[in-house]
């Protein structure tokens, strides 16, 4: 995620990297407006909660600076409530905007948003081991964007081999975007726009006219491209957000021993503050489901026949 971050640090400028560099059509929309607020939030946001999040994570860091830690941790909380905001108001447009692409975005903000809700409530409840947990859950689910980046060339690769997918875009979209030099027009020759798309050069045509676009990732066809991240971003944040919840409750699984430590600390800490139920005031599995009660150290008796 760290990594991923510094490669993005060059898009928060908008007119200039992020411009040239973002999935052909999407800047015919991010360039004004609502959508160029929307966009501007989120990597304003997102893109801080990326640099901040892993060093969260180093004990050493963590022990030896807490009140910096507690700080960074209020500071991601905010930032990704702000950075979801955003996401949510690009995601009609964002990737093409389909269906698919916003009912992922919307499920991503809000499992990351109960993620750091449930991460906050349970360290004020003194509860570190489910601190730990939420925690680690939101990083993973915010690293689904992370994989779906390495999703997307694979499967706009494989769909350019069959070559026969395609998507639709307006006529004054596809002007924007033949209009452009941008790193994926490179080599595009001049009037390709009336030998392709001649039904958007008409003297009768409209803006609002729609053609069908052959997804082809080929640099010097920005409009196949742009097609081909369309139709796959939703897809991939689908697959890779389903592979992210899997694959934080595993790794949780295999981490017991971590868990009932800080259980053990929060113990502690919460019969010193005068909490009930001290080891259990969070959002433990005793508190929600059927399992048998917690006991501490020390106070576990074993039983026999």
């Amino acid at each position: 995620m760290l990594f991923f971050t510094l490669a993005r640090l060059k898009y928060l400028d908008l007119d200039g990297a992020f411009a040239r560099g973002v999935s052909p059509g999407d800047w015919y929309y991010y360039r004004r407006g609502w959508y160029r607020w929307g966009i501007a939030i989120h990597l304003s946001c997102i893109l801080p909660v990326g640099l901040l999040m892993p060093w969260q994570f180093i004990p050493k860091l963590r022990n030896r600076y807490m009140p910096l830690h507690r700080f960074a941790g209020y500071t991601i909380f905010l930032l990704t409530t702000v950075g979801n905001v955003g996401a949510l108001m690009i995601m009609r447009r964002s990737f093409g905007g389909g269906i698919d692409s916003q009912s992922a975005v919307v499920v991503l903000a809000t499992i990351t948003e109960i993620g750091i809700a449930m991460a906050w409530y349970n360290i004020r409840k003194l509860q570190i081991d489910q601190h730990r947990a939420w925690m680690i859950r939101t990083m993973f689910y915010l690293g689904a964007i992370v994989s779906t980046r390495i999703v997307m060339p694979i499967a706009v690769l494989t769909m350019t081999w069959v070559n026969s997918y395609y998507s639709v875009m307006t006529c004054d979209q596809m002007r924007f975007i033949f209009s452009q030099n941008t790193d994926w027009s490179k080599g595009k020759p001049r009037g390709e726009l009336e030998r392709l798309y001649p039904q958007c050069t008409m003297q009768n045509g409209t803006n609002n006219d729609w053609v069908a676009v052959k997804a082809n990732f080929e640099f010097g066809k920005p409009e196949g491209i742009g097609a081909a991240f369309d139709m796959t971003f939703g897809m991939g944040l689908w697959l890779c957000t389903f592979l992210h919840v899997i694959g934080v409750e595993i790794y949780l699984a295999l981490t017991p021993v971590e868990a009932e430590r800080l259980r053990r600390i929060s113990y502690k800490r919460q019969l010193d503050a005068g909490f009930e139920n001290p080891g259990s005031a969070g959002t433990t599995i005793q508190g929600w489901g059927d399992a048998p009660e917690w006991t501490p150290p020390g106070q576990r008796t074993s039983t026999g026949s």
